[in-house]
């Protein structure tokens, strides 16, 4: 029997106040705040690190964890590149309650980016009170049609990213048509 990855259990980042976590995931993004575990030390290498980890409904079965982790100061995120490439993306039910969520984060003081059109979705983009960038997209009706399309390219577009020593290949360009627009690329 071979195994095969069925679904992503939890993804998780740190936070620095469990407290301003939930307040801005539950109160923000209305997401379910579903369960807590709290040690005085890590299970797996069992030294001293007191922690409190916390997790939110996604939706479909998916978590989103969050680390509160006493006596260790945390710097913002930090990764090579752009801050865009790292973040969560959040799916919401349509384009309406996109922009009921905007609304909702920037009546709250919250900078949000977009909307943006990325074809298959619209998405809007903004950063958590600790940093982590969060993209929140609402589906296209066709979705699974543009899906199909991009399978049908995806492994042809591999062979020329890497052949050609990372020139973005263009057989997708159709997603982002709109938002680009008038420029020469």
């Amino acid at each position: 029997m071979t195994f095969k990855v069925e679904k992503i259990h939890h993804v998780g980042y740190r936070c620095r106040d469990a407290k301003t976590t939930v307040d801005f995931y539950r109160g923000l993004l209305n997401m379910d705040f579903i369960a807590a575990v709290s040690e005085p030390v890590v299970p797996t290498s069992k030294q001293p690190c007191p922690y409190f980890h916390l997790f939110f409904d996604a939706g479909m079965g998916n978590v989103l964890a969050f680390f509160d982790i006493a006596g260790i100061e945390m710097d913002p995120p930090k990764m090579d590149g752009p801050m865009w490439a790292r973040h969560i993306a959040l799916q919401v039910r349509d384009v309406a309650a996109l922009e009921e969520a905007k609304a909702k984060l920037v009546d709250a003081g919250v900078s949000v980016g977009g909307p943006t059109d990325h074809n298959m979705f619209t998405s809007i983009y903004f950063s958590d009170p600790d940093g982590n960038r969060v993209e929140l997209t609402a589906p296209a009706v066709d979705e699974p049609e543009k899906m199909a399309r991009l399978l049908a390219v995806a492994d042809d577009m591999l062979e020329e990213w890497t052949r050609t020593n990372k020139v973005p290949p263009r057989h997708a360009a159709w997603i982002h048509e709109k938002e680009f627009e008038g420029l020469d690329l």
